[in-house]
């Protein structure tokens, strides 16, 4: 009886243990997905700021040139 007993509380361990892993898989998954769009946010605003500062530069040359 003091087997079964002890058997049964492994049992429950080990399906605890594996029901950590999985939702450590899936909290680990979702952050890299989190990081991943993150990333591409941040490369994407980067280029569209280069872009605007460009254009806001060549406007500043021409106001300059108008101007003078």
């Amino acid at each position: 009886m003091a087997m079964s007993l002890q058997e049964n509380l492994v049992q429950r361990e080990i399906h605890q243990d594996w029901a950590n892993c999985e939702y450590i898989k899936v909290i680990t998954s979702s952050i890299k997905k989190i990081a991943d769009f993150l990333s591409s946010f941040d490369m994407s605003c980067r280029s569209r700021l280069a872009t605007l500062n460009e254009k806001l530069t060549a406007l500043e040359r021409r106001i300059e040139y108008i101007e003078g």
